[in-house]
């Protein structure tokens, strides 16, 4: 009997970390990639808000080798939006099934409605978002909801130690 108790606790904990947007994000097997390769360090990690107005990060700011470095499609879509929004200039990519992705501040030649491969260029990072360290804020969107852009290129989900050899 306790054998069969280790797969359900598993699965409840797997569970627990789901997003509470209801699809679920299997979280680093997306098979998306990094937009700015290689693996770029995570300055500021994601921290939404406990409501939708209220004040938060809804993305994440990555480090980028300099101003001007080539941001890269982490999956295949098509370019929703170029311009800009405030003082930044912005892409945002329709990856289908409700997912999209901003970039930002990144400037781009290409045009709404052009169709982008996982890995093509999308633009270049502006200086100015992250004060003198040049980055990229990456966003991702479900519907209306953001999620964490890590949960698509990495497995965040938390380690559990499992006993070896639990008795039947």
């Amino acid at each position: 009997m306790k054998a069969r108790a280790v797969p359900a606790a598993i699965l409840l904990s797997m569970l627990a970390v789901a997003p509470a947007s209801g699809a679920a994000v299997t979280p680093g097997a997306g098979g998306w990639d990094w937009p700015l390769p290689p693996r770029p360090a995570v300055l500021r990690g994601f921290d939404p808000p406990d409501k939708p107005w209220m004040s938060g990060h809804r993305g994440v700011d990555l480090q980028a080798a300099a101003d001007g470095a080539p941001v890269t499609a982490p999956e295949s879509g098509t370019v929703s939006f170029v311009g800009v929004v405030v003082d930044r200039p912005v892409i945002t990519i329709d990856h289908g099934n409700g997912l999209r992705s901003s970039f930002e501040p990144v400037e781009s030649s290409l045009p709404a409605g052009a169709a982008v491969s996982k890995g093509d260029v999308l633009g270049t990072v502006v200086a100015g978002h992250c004060a003198m360290t040049p980055c990229v804020h990456w966003g991702v969107r479900r519907g209306e909801d953001y999620i964490n852009p890590l949960s698509l290129v990495t497995d965040l989900r938390p380690s559990i130690l499992l006993p070896m050899g639990a008795p039947d």
